[in-house]
């Protein structure tokens, strides 16, 4: 029988793939913080030491591009310069093969839509 995958499990997921994508990037991590709704998931440098907090955020494939509080990011934005880190999103649309508006099935295949990571500049508004 078929188990939904916990919002824990589908976070889990999102990370994986971002991970794997940062690694690819050449970026060093720092620390990594897989706890749902905590953030940054993801504490890396670059190899000029550049340090970056990586937010992953994920929801259906139907409803990509995924977005996020713009409040909520100015006040995470003024934590990051504080940092001096730079901030990188990944916005993540997962869904299941049968249909795409839900999200994939345990050990099952599933359809994804990730455009990379989106550099969120540091400067105020």
């Amino acid at each position: 029988m078929k188990r939904k995958l916990t919002q824990q499990e589908l976070h889990n997921l999102a990370m994986n793939i971002v991970g794997k994508d940062l690694e690819k990037r050449g970026f060093e991590f720092i620390a990594i913080n897989s706890q749902l709704k905590k953030h940054p998931q993801f504490v890396c440098i670059d190899d000029k030491n550049q340090r970056y907090f990586v937010i992953v955020r994920f929801n259906t494939i139907d409803n990509f591009p995924v977005d996020y509080d713009v409040i909520w990011m100015e006040t995470f934005k003024n934590h990051a310069k504080k940092n001096n880190a730079k901030v990188l999103f990944a916005g993540l649309g997962l869904g299941s093969i049968d249909n795409e508006t839900k999200y994939p099935n345990l050990d099952e295949d599933y359809l994804l839509k990730y455009e990379g990571l989106q550099d969120l500049a540091i400067e105020l508004n």
